[in-house]
């Protein structure tokens, strides 16, 4: 059993679609960070957890045909867990798939909604929990900003790095 995950949040085609209202901007760059973050993680043997946001009464937006990034390296060994609500954990299995998890290395969209909702309550679980800040994305840098310091103003123990510093 892993003591170890990496977590990734909603990482969803709506995001990156410019047609869509929920766009936040270019992932390009992001999702080619969170791949070698996936890769790194596999080989160090974490636990790679995909979370993915699923609206069921909607047509279109996080509806069933709702997917994660295609470009992202997701494996068959890989969980992901459907969620309804904000929190990945809100009537999910992600506490028994945390279950023995001591570390847990969190990215994802949106950092001020999903991201910050796992990251308190994995938190509240006693994890130790890393925070890759530049594989995550808000509908504004300022938004962004602005949770990474309110988490870690209300949180000492938790870490925020950038992805050089997490595989250098």
């Amino acid at each position: 059993m892993a003591d170890s995950a990496l977590v990734l949040i909603d990482y969803q085609t709506e995001w990156r679609d410019p047609e869509s209202e929920f766009y936040v901007g270019d992932l390009v760059d992001i999702v080619a960070r969170v791949n070698f973050l996936i890769d790194f993680c596999k080989a160090r043997g974490y636990k790679i957890i995909f979370t993915k946001h699923l609206e069921p009464e909607s047509p279109d937006h996080f509806g069933h045909n709702t997917q994660i990034i295609p470009e992202l390296k997701l494996s068959e060994a890989d969980v992901i867990i459907v969620k309804n609500k904000i929190s990945p954990f809100y009537k999910t299995e992600l506490d028994q798939e945390l279950d023995g998890v001591k570390k847990v290395v969190v990215c994802g969209i949106l950092t001020n909604l999903c991201v910050r909702s796992f990251i308190q309550e994995a938190y509240d679980r006693d994890m130790k929990i890393t925070v890759i800040k530049d594989c995550c994305a808000a509908n504004t840098p300022e938004k962004q900003e602005y949770t990474f310091a309110d988490l870690k103003d209300t949180r000492e123990e938790l870490e925020f790095i950038n992805f050089e510093e997490f595989v250098e």
